[in-house]
């Protein structure tokens, strides 16, 4: 957490693209949390220190605001895995019920699993995911202000596709992030200033399928690890620590969105809790990852919070209870300080694949798989 106040070009040219709605201004006394609901289960933390302010000769330094800017709170609401083709019938339909819920944060960041361009061969068989930009309308309208291209669908068409979905994205509202033409564009936070504080957004893909960003070649920011890109490459880690490093000095609040993990299981994978603790070092202040399809614990990296995974947001897989549900993250934040985050259990309904906000049994039942890998002062 760094540099309360300091504003970027890149989060300006954010705030005019995308943050209509999704972004708003909180002052002192607004609540800018979504209601809770039953079911849900929240956690707070306690106060942590000011964050140290940014070196004045820093080059990406820009005046601050004036004092008089209020730092109200800032509600960020983050979803797994979406995926509207296939056999999600249509798209608008499948995100309205949660949409009020969406649209009340502040900001909401999803992992878009699926290409906005079909300009190419499917490398992926009956799993490549494509359609057009005409879902941007959809997630737009659902609240959506920033997407996750870091997985391992966003190169489903090639890399030609791959940069359409980039491009597409960019002349809507929304800001994708964690692919790029190069390993420089795809390392590359989206920076969004949302009621006086600034947060980065930050993805990497570890399970292959897309192409991994080089030096010279388009791709998502990639970390190769076990179980699906072989043993860990430490340079990878290493580069993604130094981008996480320098998004700290710049930013309130960095989020990292890991791609990784084995699907269908509550358990995280060892690596996972390792490679963890290296990003909460470098300055993540919240992790939240995707990929195995089921809802993975939460757990308290010094102090921060790890969800392994949400689980499917918006996905075609009907073909067990676990991939048909999940957790919306809601988070409240003062500045670059993690106040409070909230699990909302739901439930996909079948053939529309619509995700709706459960209670009852059916609700603890999803947080009992919530709490069954979870440690620490964040758990469930």
């Amino acid at each position: 957490m760094r540099a309360p106040g300091w504003m970027l070009p890149a989060v300006i040219g954010a705030l005019a693209a995308g943050c209509s709605t999704g972004c708003t201004t909180s002052t002192p006394g607004d609540s800018s949390s979504p209601p809770a609901s039953p079911g849900a289960s929240t956690s707070s933390a306690p106060a942590v220190p000011p964050p140290d302010p940014l070196p004045a000769n820093s080059p990406e330094a820009i005046k601050p605001p004036p004092p008089s800017v209020p730092r109200g709170p800032v509600s960020v609401t983050l979803v797994g895995d979406l995926m509207l083709t296939r056999g999600v019938p249509d798209a608008s339909d499948a995100l309205a019920p949660m949409s009020p819920r969406l649209r009340n944060a502040d900001l909401t960041v999803g992992n878009l699993e699926m290409t906005l361009s079909t300009d190419g061969a499917p490398t992926q068989g009956d799993d490549s995911f494509g359609s057009g930009p005409a879902v941007l309308g959809p997630l737009r309208r659902a609240g959506f202000d920033a997407l996750s291209l870091a997985n391992n669908h966003s190169g489903d068409y090639g890399r030609r596709a791959m940069l359409d979905t980039v491009a597409r994205i960019r002349e809507s509202p929304i800001v994708p992030f964690g692919v790029g033409r190069d390993l420089v564009a795809a390392s590359r936070p989206a920076y969004l200033r949302v009621g006086g504080t600034t947060f980065a957004l930050l993805g990497f893909n570890a399970i292959g399928e897309t192409p991994r960003a080089t030096s010279t070649d388009a791709g998502a920011l990639g970390v190769r690890m076990p179980p699906r890109t072989g043993p860990l490459v430490r340079a990878d880690l290493a580069h993604l620590a130094r981008v996480i490093r320098q998004a700290d000095r710049q930013a309130d609040a960095v989020i990292v969105l890991p791609h990784w993990g084995t699907q269908y299981t509550h358990e995280p994978e060892p690596i996972q809790r390792a490679v963890s603790r290296r990003l909460v070092a470098a300055g993540a202040d919240l992790v939240v990852g995707g990929h195995p399809h089921w809802v993975q614990g939460v757990e308290s990296v010094r102090g921060v919070p790890v969800v392994h995974s949400l689980g499917n947001f918006v996905f075609d897989m009907d073909f067990m209870a676990e991939t048909m549900q999940g957790i919306v993250l809601e988070t409240t934040w003062r500045g670059g300080e993690l106040r409070r985050i909230r699990f909302v259990p739901y439930a996909m309904t079948p053939g529309t694949f619509a995700p709706r906000v459960v209670r009852g049994a059916r609700a603890e039942e999803i947080l009992a798989d919530l709490r069954g890998t979870s440690s620490g002062r964040w758990a469930p």
